[in-house]
């Protein structure tokens, strides 16, 4: 009988880095991975470029994880991004910082972050099992004793002194993450707090989307509206899309439009095409430029206020007559176009699914995970790291670093529970 000092379940960025800190430590560790190669969903982070970490201070990091950011202050202050960059660094990894503090490979490809990783992590001698699917573990007493697996030769049983659970949670199913931690965790007694799509493309009902593909706009603010009360806004780029609404800003709302929607309620998302200028210094403006093309049509002064694609959204929605002359525009109607570029909104309905999800919001309890550790107060010697646990981040590199941060602490536990 074959037995580890650690197995890792799933070989995403947390498992990894779970992996190659308890070998570091000095355990016999084996990672499981259910797929035929590791870190598939971390080769389409970023667009394929692999938004590493962020490097805001831990005080204003946990303001950008949900819903409890404070359940990783310790982790985080154990290991952080500039432990994370310089392990990548010491790999051979050129790394760069770019705008909102993110940073990146400087070849802009993912898969020379999961090269590094996985080379960092082989150096201390870690078995790697691919193809390998985990269907439950392996307790006495309520304590781990291992898991049994299902490979192609049919069930085998592995044997160890601890276990941790990195199996990711539900998006992007495609890349291995399709849930099976949690089914995993509850079957221990562990709560699921519901899985749903986050940082997450927006369905909304205006039919004028449909003729929209990727119209991005840049510098404007959208805010969500639920059952007309603002509750949120960002700054910064969205993507008018067939469908609805995208793009960075779009996705970091979506989480709390989703838990909206759930709960039935109307959202609207407003979007606010002139956010530097206030409501006077628009009307400025738009008079200033009526008046020096006071004899040219009015389809012509539309674009200087706005790109191609929204003039007639404009046009269409104010029942304006593109052939007027600007001259012959009326207050009223000037109010109108105002209004619209300071409020253009958008009747949400939906999200999309989690294949086109970032994230997963939801997952494993953390009232049940030590943080200090990251072991289970339910089971003995089980620990949890990464997306399967109910922790999820805004775009920035938030995600990764939570994966990196947990994955390193419960290595790092179960390394320092050498018999």
């Amino acid at each position: 009988m074959k037995k580890y000092g650690l197995i890792v379940i799933g070989g995403g960025p947390a498992g990894i880095m779970a992996a190659g800190r308890a070998g570091e430590r000095g355990l016999k560790v084996l990672l499981l991975e259910k797929m035929r190669s590791p870190g598939r969903k971390l080769l389409i982070t970023g667009k394929g470029r692999c938004n590493i970490t962020n490097n805001a201070p831990i005080s204003e990091f946990i303001k950008h994880v949900h819903p409890n950011g404070r359940f990783l202050k310790h982790a985080l202050s154990l290991f952080y991004n500039s432990d994370i960059i310089n392990l990548l660094t010491k790999q051979g990894l050129e790394i760069s910082l770019e705008r909102g503090g993110r940073y990146f490979p400087s070849s802009s490809k993912a898969s020379d972050v999961l090269d590094a990783l996985f080379s960092w992590m082989k150096q201390y001698s870690v078995e790697v099992k691919l193809n390998t699917s985990v269907q439950e573990l392996l307790l006495e007493s309520d304590c781990i004793k291992g898991v049994r697996v299902i490979r192609d030769l049919g069930m085998e049983d592995y044997y160890a002194d601890h276990v941790i659970l990195a199996s990711g949670g539900k998006s992007y199913p495609a890349t291995g993450s399709t849930g099976e931690g949690y089914k995993i965790a509850t079957q221990y007694g562990h709560t699921l707090i519901e899985a749903r799509p986050s940082l997450v493309p927006l369905v909304a009902t205006e039919s004028f989307v449909e003729k929209h593909h990727d119209l991005r706009l840049k510098n404007v603010r959208a805010s969500v509206w639920i059952n007309g009360k603002k509750v949120k806004d960002e700054f910064g780029e969205l993507i008018i899309t067939h469908f609805g609404l995208s793009g960075p800003i779009i996705l970091t709302l979506s989480r709390t439009v989703v838990d909206a929607l759930r709960n039935r309620n109307k959202v609207v998302v407003s979007i606010d095409l002139k956010p530097a200028l206030t409501d006077k210094q628009l009307d400025e403006r738009l008079l200033r430029d009526l008046d020096e093309n006071g004899k040219k049509q009015l389809i012509t002064v539309f674009r200087l206020w706005l790109p191609g694609n929204l003039i007639h959204v404009f046009i269409n929605s104010l029942n304006l007559d593109p052939s007027k002359v600007c001259h012959q525009l009326s207050s009223l109607e000037r109010k109108n176009i105002r209004k619209l570029m300071k409020n253009l909104p958008f009747n949400i309905v939906g999200n999309r699914s989690f294949k086109e999800a970032i994230i997963t919001a939801g997952g494993i309890c953390v009232d049940e995970i030590n943080s200090k550790t990251m072991e289970s107060k339910l089971v003995k010697n089980l620990y949890f790291a990464g997306e399967v646990m109910d922790l999820d981040g805004d775009t920035g590199g938030y995600n990764l670093q939570i994966a990196f941060s947990t994955g390193w602490l419960a290595g790092e536990s179960a390394g320092r529970l050498i018999s």
